[in-house]
């Protein structure tokens, strides 16, 4: 309730439940929310005949994206059998349209393997990128039809978002840097912690890049120009959206990055959590998106630890 992108607000809900241990299938009130979220989701109105989550809502691709990885995480966890076929079903027709999306012609090489704001745009952002991203490894997890030259592109996206010179074959020589809104721009918080959750999701756990992203994390948060300008808080600029993909992406790296990007998870979000139990940005763009934006991510950043969720489990 309370906001206007229906569809995607009761994805990220449905994954931020099952995220603490939570599935349709146990006896309790939270199972039960979750049954109605997966109906509701399934309802005809919410996609259209040819796979698309974005348009009933208003959320576009990336609601579309955050949809169809919030279902196929539910494959498998379906009330029965009955359930568990439709949710394919609908799960193959909305990875089919991300594959037709993919394959847009882009207005240039460097947006090839990506996405944008719709199903037919010619260029590509990360943001959105890494969603679709997401979204065709959970499925192809499960078992649904995603061809690995559709990852593969996609893996080559993000890492042309990687800010940094490359050297003769190709591979970036800087390797304290992270990942840009689109390539050639300049890296920032948010972009950088999606493109190490996505890359490391895809498998590329050891990709200079992802080596690269986690340690200028790391300096960015914890390090001396970090204490000493106050630079990273409560109100960074959209802190839930970056600290979702941080606190998956950090904890994946292990070690000190784990360790570190823990305790700025917890420090950060649990002294700022309301007494209704839920949470609001205190970054004045984000605050705009509500409060079941920000809780659901809150409890996806605070939960990795358990990793209940399949796509966080590779």
């Amino acid at each position: 309730r309370g906001n206007q992108h229906q569809t995607v607000m009761s994805a990220l809900s449905l994954m931020a439940l099952a995220s603490v241990g939570h599935q349709p299938v146990d006896t309790t009130v939270e199972a039960e929310a979750m049954r109605k979220v997966v109906d509701f989701l399934l309802r005809d109105e919410r996609q259209t005949v040819d796979g698309y989550f974005g348009n009933s809502d208003g959320s576009r691709m990336y609601g579309h994206g955050i949809t169809t990885l919030a279902l196929c995480e539910m494959l498998g966890m379906g009330v029965n059998k009955v359930q568990d076929l439709k949710l394919r079903q609908h799960c193959q027709r909305a990875i089919e349209m991300i594959l037709r999306s993919q394959r847009v012609r882009k207005h240039a090489v460097r947006y090839e393997g990506g996405w944008r704001y719709t199903p037919s745009s010619g260029d590509a952002d990360l943001s959105v990128t890494v969603w679709q991203t997401m979204a065709l490894r959970s499925a192809k997890n499960a078992g649904l039809a995603v061809p690995k030259e559709a990852i593969d592109a996609a893996v080559d996206y993000l890492k042309r978002s990687y800010k940094s010179n490359r050297d003769g074959e190709g591979r970036p020589t800087d390797l304290n840097s992270g990942f840009a809104y689109q390539p050639g721009a300049n890296p920032e918080y948010a972009t950088t912690a999606a493109g190490l959750l996505a890359l490391q999701v895809c498998g590329e756990y050891e990709a200079a890049e992802v080596r690269g992203a986690a340690d200028w994390l790391l300096e960015l948060t914890t390090g001396e120009n970090a204490r000493r300008r106050k630079s990273f808080d409560y109100g960074h600029k959209w802190v839930f959206y970056g600290t979702y993909y941080y606190a998956q992406g950090m904890q994946k790296r292990g070690g000190e990055h784990a360790r570190q990007a823990r305790q700025l998870t917890e420090k950060i979000l649990l002294v700022n959590q309301l007494p209704d139990g839920s949470w609001i940005s205190g970054d004045g763009q984000e605050r705009s998106a509500g409060r079941i934006y920000s809780t659901t991510l809150a409890i996806l950043s605070l939960s990795v630890r358990y990793h209940y969720l399949p796509i966080y489990q590779y």
